[in-house]
Order: structure tokens, then sequence, then C-alpha cells
């Protein structure tokens, strides 16, 4: 391993390690799991039954994009199909077996500018994607206040519950598609009804910071609730933010 991978295996292990601190109710036990990309060729990613909180160098998997991008194209797997793809896509051999969604983390690292992925089970972010349709959807199209468009992004994508697997990938990649034909650049963050979070960034503290922002955000959709409904800025509002070259200044000093 060359002194440019190590750094980023060091910095995936802190990025890991950090999401699954049990106070901060974004992953527990096994939930959840990151990915960064190391080159053209491979990328690291946490190994199936591992946990954040405690995540060793040792699962960490690295997987070859080549061996993992084609799945999706294909119209059905067995589920032991799929072990052994995600089993033949390893480096080393000898390494545990990479999570079963390797796959959508593979394709999330070849779209430009996203380099780490952190997928996490947030309970706040969860109890809202758990409600129905309605308030996940509120939830995703809607912005509240500046700093959740900042760390955020001005709009998020919105999956519906699949399977998790190969065909729970085929989805994402057709929502980010369709996200990406509209919006003209990647998601900031993806949200996965009855399953979870998944935040995209150049880096681990933007993946990091996008994490807890959503959590954030989602405790406060949460509250207001109580207190008549959230309050939504409008377009204007929210286009203003996401142009403002003071924001873009302020998110790159937060590395966000």
């Amino acid at each position: 391993m060359n002194d440019l991978h190590r750094e980023k295996l060091n910095a995936l292990l802190k990025l890991s390690h950090d999401l699954g601190r049990e106070e901060r109710d974004l992953a527990i036990l096994g939930e959840g799991n990151t990915s960064c990309r190391l080159d053209q060729e491979t990328f690291l990613v946490k190994a199936s039954g591992s946990s954040l909180a405690n995540l060793q160098e040792g699962q960490l998997v690295a997987c070859r994009f080549a061996d993992l991008l084609p799945l999706l194209d294909l119209e059905s797997m067995t589920d032991a199909e799929v072990e052994k793809a995600l089993l033949a896509s390893r480096v080393d051999p000898t390494q545990p077996k990479p999570s079963v969604e390797a796959v959508f983390h593979a394709y999330l690292l070849t779209l430009p500018g996203i380099d780490v992925v952190g997928h996490t089970h947030p309970i706040a972010v969860n109890s809202i994607l758990c409600a129905g349709e309605a308030a996940s959807r509120r939830f995703a199209e809607e912005r509240r206040f500046p700093d959740e468009i900042v760390c955020c992004g001005a709009k998020s994508v919105l999956v519906p519950y699949i399977d998790p697997g190969i065909r729970l990938a085929q989805v994402i990649r057709e929502q980010v598609e369709a996200f990406v034909e509209k919006e003209n650049r990647p998601p900031r963050i993806i949200l996965i009804q009855s399953h979870g979070f998944i935040a995209c960034g150049a880096s681990t503290n933007s993946v990091f910071a996008a994490t807890l922002m959503a959590e954030k955000t989602a405790r406060i959709f949460i509250g207001a609730a109580t207190l008549g409904g959230p309050t939504a800025l409008t377009p204007e509002n929210v286009a203003r933010i996401d142009s403002r070259p003071d924001e873009h200044y302020r998110q790159r000093m937060l590395k966000c």
C-alpha cells in the first residue's frame, strides 16, 4: 500500500469511527458502511458484519470497480451469485467479504467530485423515512434553513424501499441519474425510505458534515411538526443561499 492509499485508509477509518459513535445515534452494531476511492481501478469499502464504531484496518476491503459495476446492468442475480461476485471483486482474496451494498458504493464513487461515501441509519432521519411517502418527500425536496443547504445541498435524492443488494444499487443509479440530468450535479445526500441515509462528498469531512447536518435537520423537522408543521424556505431563498459566494467560502472553510 503506497502512502496516498494509507492516508485514505486512515481517513476512512476515522470517518467510520466518528459515524459509529453510539451517542450520535447514526449507526449501531453492524449498521451502515463507508467507502472511498483509492484510484481509478479500486476502492475501499467496509466488510460485511463489521461495526463502524470499532472498525479495524483489516475490515476495510479493497475492491475492483470493474468487477462490480457490470452487476448494475444485470436483470437478476441469485443471492449466491451476488456473494460470489462480491468475493471475486476483492483485490486480496484473503480479505473478508465486502458489504452487500458495495455495488452502490462502487457506482457513487464514479460520479464527478465524489471520492467518499458514508451510509448510516440515523434515528431522526429514519423516523421521517419510516413515516410514509409524504413526510419523506417533504424532507427530501424542501430546505428549512441555510446551513442545511450549505452542508446537504439544495435538494436530495429520495429512493423507495428496495431489498438491499443489486436491485437497490440499480434503483439508486436510476434516481441519481435523473437527479444529475435535472440539477447538473451529483447529489450530496440520498434518502432511502424505511432504510437509511447516504452522504457523498469529495472528502471524509464533507460526508461527516452532511450526515451530522441531516440528522440535525431531521430533529428540527420532527420538532416543528409538533408546533403546526415545518415551514420550508421558498425556492428563491434556497437558490440564493445555494449561489452566494460567501456561503461557498464558508462551505470551503467548514470543509463541507
